[in-house]
């Protein structure tokens, strides 16, 4: 008589088996993205969107540390764990020898386009899940390709992010329009419908470098042997976080009122500049809080347990924060929007980050994964676990 052995399912990697790095940095990762969110919604005149110019000295000071340290690398520390985490999938799925992985990956890339896009019908326009999810549609064709490949393929959307553009910096004296601050709810939905598609097909642009480096120190599992690599991973933060903080100050300087708002030419400059040492400060985070998650690895405490925990929650904490912009920021709300300062809306993001903290460690200690976690896991993987019989 023989007994077949059991048929090994892909799924997600058990909570006890995860590194403390990659989640510690999605977690502390939700803070610099409630920072970089939250304060789109204020009105005033302003250069770039969400920078009354007209504010306290300490909304100054508040304004060039979110503009130095949050704008612009927060979501390319996101694209970086991103597409680490796809090349984790990848691995542990061609392990078992037999599941297609890239059709794995359609199925998450759909729930992230759905979920994505009802979460910008409903609560945040400015979405980036379904962005996510087109870039994961195409980028699974890419998981398998050489890694110097998917260099150069990163290089040049990289040097496409850094042209100059007269679509990054504008000077505004108006509030932020209806598909932010919709006066109800007919206008909600007609003003976004119509920008959502935009948000979700030029997204993958900027977010496509960031994914494919992701993919490539995921397949070394850099943020998780950070032994391995400390001396590539001590360069990298050293490095790119240096020269986001210098690439920054042109906007940053401008954004606080140090310094006037330059001509058409220089503003073409100077955003571009913002946007791509702002890519390289995000690989310079990640680093950073994947040294640190190293040397706190023997001695976990209270904080952070919270914060990995966050992290491991990252999808369901990102959307628990746009209920707190629809309920304090939309119109025919709370409509704080032309009450909050500068730096009110950053307490308010630090706040809302704390809280989704505690929420997550609660669910933690619970031994509850989050809800949008569930979701994912169970579209993506359910299909193969019925194939199988499980």
């Amino acid at each position: 008589m023989t007994t077949s052995s059991p048929v090994r399912v892909p799924g997600p990697t058990a909570v006890k088996e995860r590194a403390l790095g990659p989640d510690l940095a999605r977690g502390f990762m939700l803070l610099f993205i409630a920072l970089a969110n939250s304060h789109y919604f204020l009105r005033g005149t302003t250069v770039l969107g969400g920078y009354p110019q007209d504010g306290s000295a300490l909304d100054s000071v508040v304004t060039w540390t979110i503009a130095t340290f949050v704008d612009g690398r927060a979501f390319p520390m996101f694209g970086l764990l991103f597409g680490y985490g796809v090349a984790q999938i990848v691995r542990r799925h061609e392990a078992l020898g037999k599941w297609p992985v890239r059709r794995l990956l359609w199925r998450r890339s759909l729930v992230l386009v759905v979920v994505g896009f009802a979460h910008a019908m409903l609560l945040y326009v400015g979405d980036i899940l379904a962005a996510y999810g087109v870039l994961l549609l195409l980028g699974a064709w890419a998981v398998r390709w050489r890694s110097r490949w998917l260099v150069v393929l990163a290089a040049c959307f990289f040097l496409l992010t850094a042209l100059p553009s007269d679509a990054s910096l504008s000077t505004s004296s108006a509030a932020p329009d209806a598909s932010a601050l919709p006066p109800d709810l007919s206008t909600m939905f007609s003003s976004r419908i119509g920008v959502q598609p935009f948000v979700m097909l030029l997204g993958p642009v900027g977010f496509a470098c960031p994914f494919l480096i992701g993919l490539v120190i995921g397949r070394l599992r850099m943020l998780e042997q950070p032994g391995r690599y400390r001396r590539l991973l001590t360069a990298t933060a050293a490095i790119g976080i240096g020269v986001a903080v210098l690439g920054a100050q042109p906007v940053s300087l401008m954004l606080a009122g140090a310094t006037g708002v330059p001509d058409a030419s220089t503003l073409e400059l100077i955003g571009p500049l913002h946007d791509a040492t702002g890519v390289l400060g995000g690989f310079g985070y990640a680093a950073l809080i994947t040294l640190l998650a190293d040397r706190l690895a023997g001695r976990r405490g209270r904080i952070v347990e919270a914060v990995a925990a966050t992290g491991q929650r990252s999808m369901t904490c990102y959307l628990a924060q746009s209920i707190v912009w629809a309920l304090a920021f939309t119109p025919f709300l709370l409509d704080l929007a032309g009450t909050l300062t500068v730096a009110t809306t950053a307490l308010l993001a630090v706040a809302t980050w704390i809280a989704t903290a505690l929420l997550a460690d609660r669910m933690r200690r619970a031994g509850n994964r989050g809800p949008f976690e569930l979701l994912v896991r169970r579209v993506t993987y359910g299909g193969l676990r019925r194939r199988a019989g499980v």
